[in-house]
């Protein structure tokens, strides 16, 4: 058996996801909430991707991300296109994918000292 440092000491991490909740370290978050490895933010009015909008962006560029991780519940869909097109203009990663995904992608983000940022909606 190999053992591993756990580089992620100081640093969220999505310890788990159920339908309609996200645990962050040992926090239980209902409903959406955008991220990074410093920062949690409950976003309880964010149901939906029709509730992106231009708070948002900002709330997310004020976390000077790398990388945006959009995970958008049980499966994939796509926001307007209008909403990622904000981060690739100023050369910032964007990708969509279930919110499973997003989770995972974003632990292995953080353990890696990536500045990603991710907006998960249950």
């Amino acid at each position: 058996m190999r053992f591993t440092q756990d580089s992620t000491s100081g640093s969220n991490v999505i310890r788990g996801y159920a339908p309609g909740e996200f645990r962050i370290n040992e926090q239980r978050i209902q409903g959406a909430v955008i991220l990074s490895a410093t920062e949690i933010a409950a976003e309880p009015g964010l149901r939906d991707l029709a509730d992106l909008a231009a708070v948002h962006v900002a709330r997310i560029l004020a976390m000077e991300p790398e990388v945006v991780l959009l995970g958008t519940g049980p499966r994939q869909q796509f926001p307007r296109v209008s909403f990622g097109a904000e981060f690739l203009r100023v050369g910032i990663g964007f990708e969509v994918m279930d919110s499973g995904a997003a989770c995972r992608t974003f632990n292995v983000l953080v353990a890696e000292n990536r500045r990603a940022v991710a907006v998960l909606l249950p």
